[in-house]
């Protein structure tokens, strides 16, 4: 599993918090999966909304460039509703171990939003290193509680064929799209060149590279 790492401007100088917990959690839990930093770094002078920011996020889970995102903003809740808002994304808002476990276990989605700015405060590296050790300690989607595991399971699938039905594909809205955000959306480099050299969705691929091709940037 490819787990991508990526948060809003507003919130850059939390990103090597971010990317070193998730990999410490990562491999703490012994899972065998790359861990992608696309930033916002500190030292860019880029700047993305947290809206802007889902779009990219949007973008890296349809074309199958990654399977699960870490992000977030200042509260966190921002993030999780603009990333709901999108196709192909099924955030959770995680703030405590217990939110991530049964995040993980139950919901089974493929991204989560932590808050990185409320609440942060002087012990907010320790809680976020639990929060990740929570999230991955375990198979996504299993159940829980053990006993209800099975019900538990049906209800995700039930849930995820439900957003399969509600939501529109990132082929068929991109075009609806504010074309400033879509502009400025492929302007994240890093997330776009990884998409286009990882992406398994050719309708994906070939969307970014229509777009491309546009003198104008507008689709």
């Amino acid at each position: 599993m490819k787990i991508g790492v990526i948060q809003a401007s507003s919130q850059k100088d939390k990103n090597e918090a971010l990317y070193r917990c998730t990999c410490r959690a990562v491999a703490n839990n012994g899972w065998d999966d790359t861990v992608i930093n696309f930033g916002i770094l500190p030292d860019e002078k880029a700047s993305f909304s947290y809206i802007e920011t889902a779009l990219n996020i949007s973008l890296l889970l349809s074309s199958g460039a990654v399977d699960f995102i870490v992000t977030g903003c200042s509260s966190g809740q921002g993030m999780m509703l603009a990333c709901n808002s999108l196709p192909g994304v099924l955030c959770g808002f995680v703030q405590t171990p217990q939110d991530a476990y049964l995040f993980g276990r139950i919901n089974g989605g493929n991204a989560v939003s932590l808050p990185l700015g409320l609440n942060y405060g002087w012990l907010g590296d320790i809680n976020l290193q639990c929060v990740l050790d929570k999230l991955f300690d375990g198979a996504f989607g299993c159940g829980y509680p053990p006993e209800e595991a099975e019900r538990k399971r049906h209800d995700t699938e039930a849930l995820k064929r439900i957003n399969g039905i509600t939501k529109r594909t990132l082929t068929e809205t991109w075009n609806r799209i504010d074309p400033v955000l879509v502009r400025k959306a492929l302007c994240w480099e890093k997330v776009r060149d990884y998409a286009l050299q990882f992406g398994t969705r050719k309708d994906v691929l070939a969307m970014i590279g229509n777009h491309e091709n546009k003198p104008d940037g507008i689709l």
